[in-house]
């Protein structure tokens, strides 16, 4: 009877060493070959989309469905999503031995719908830089009441709750030829008409008997907002590698950080080589076609953890408010994975490293008035849909 203990013991011990050692190679990748007898070295693909159950195709072999994970053999893919009523997801991703790649798929519709958000007219569409309010005016008009010109502004994180209370108006008077500066953190306007300049709240209405006049102030106040946004600059560029330090403030026409401060899209001013490995390499890291050798008026997007520099455009464009009046062509939207390009034409949204360019929106538009919002799933665009007769208003484009 001890025998057949011992026994039972040591096929138990087995059993379990072996299941044992199953898993672990399995949770590394591995696939055991039942041609060789031998645990084949594999990779692990994590893909999920949002929205998800859409179809996950291998070199145009459908394998699966997406929130799954699939063992691969190390090599490089071509990958693609699809899921009807949206734009199709494509990338060549390379999978390594015992290495999980994720890959994070937004996608979005291929027949977007267009609500108006205003109904009176709006000119002089801008964005804070932090993304988190825009303001634009009503002008007089015949068919417009005085108690809809003036000043307007719309915070961008109430839209996808049911689309908060709106745009709220914060000035009134007549806004022809008015211009207008948001603070470093947008809870101010400088707003410049013909009868002055003043300093606007943009949570809450002040009537123009209650504006007081900053003229005199007008430098000192634009000269603080823009040493703090130096600064704050600045806190972000000293958390960088010193050789990419030294090239953005020397060879960047203009930069901005993405919205989680991980990545920073920049227009070259200038030529020079980012050195490579300037951190340890991440496993499972992007795969994608990286340029090193950045040249003047070419756009970038550069990878802070991963350290990867990703050509955008060899053509420079509007990213950034700084001192100038233009409105950006190129923005981050709030996920930190896209970019938000407003060509002619046209509205595209790409992922952060220039591949899945997706046309959301085509037709007539005031170029480049397209904003993103708090999440992914609508913009704003100033349109008048065409018809030269019509004011432009803003439209909400449901993309998601």
């Amino acid at each position: 009877m001890t025998k057949i203990r011992v026994v039972f013991f040591i096929i138990t011990l087995i059993i379990v060493g072996g299941l044992g050692v199953f898993a672990t190679y399995y949770a590394r990748g591995y696939k055991f070959d039942l041609k060789t007898l031998k645990f084949q070295p594999n990779g692990i693909l994590v893909l999920k989309s949002e929205p998800d159950g859409a179809s996950v195709y291998i070199n145009g072999e459908l394998k699966t469905a997406t929130n799954a994970n699939l063992s691969i053999a190390p090599g490089t893919y071509d990958v693609e999503v699809k899921k009807d009523g949206y734009f199709s997801w494509y990338k060549r991703l390379t999978i390594e031995k015992e290495v999980v790649t994720q890959a994070t798929v937004s996608l979005f519709k291929n027949a977007p719908s267009l609500s108006p958000t205003t109904l009176s007219g709006a000119v002089n569409v801008i964005m804070s830089e932090d993304g988190s309010k825009i303001v634009f005016s009503v002008l007089p008009s015949k068919s417009t009441t005085n108690d809809k010109t003036g000043l307007w502004t719309l915070d961008t994180f109430s839209l996808p709750l049911g689309f908060g209370s709106g745009p709220k108006r914060i000035a009134d008077g007549d806004m022809t030829n008015a211009t207008y500066a948001f603070s470093s953190d947008s809870r101010q306007l400088l707003l410049t008409v013909s009868e002055g300049i003043f300093l606007i709240d943009t949570g809450s209405f002040t009537s123009q008997n209650q504006r007081v006049n900053v003229a005199s102030r007008e430098d000192e106040i634009l000269a603080e907002w823009k040493a703090e946004k130096e600064n704050t600059n600045q806190s972000l560029i000293r958390n960088l590698p010193p050789e990419l330090a030294d090239i953005l403030s020397r060879k960047a026409a203009a930069f901005i950080f993405s919205p989680d401060d991980n990545m920073i899209a920049y227009t070259a001013s200038g030529s020079a080589t980012i050195p490579d490995n300037l951190i340890k390499p991440l496993p499972g890291a992007s795969s994608q076609t990286q340029e090193r050798n950045i040249q003047s008026g070419r756009t970038y997007v550069y990878d802070i953890k991963e350290d990867r520099n990703f050509l955008i455009t060899d053509q420079p464009v509007t990213i950034s408010n700084s001192d100038k009046p233009e409105i950006p062509a190129l923005r981050w939207m709030s996920s930190s994975k896209h970019l938000l390009w407003a060509g002619p034409n046209q509205a595209v949204i790409m992922d952060y490293d220039g591949t899945n360019r997706q046309v959301v929106y085509s037709g007539s538009y005031v170029m480049p008035s397209v904003f993103p919002f708090s999440n992914t799933t609508k913009l704003l665009i100033l349109t008048n849909l065409g018809s030269p007769a019509s004011a432009a208003n803003l439209y909400t484009l449901t993309v998601k």
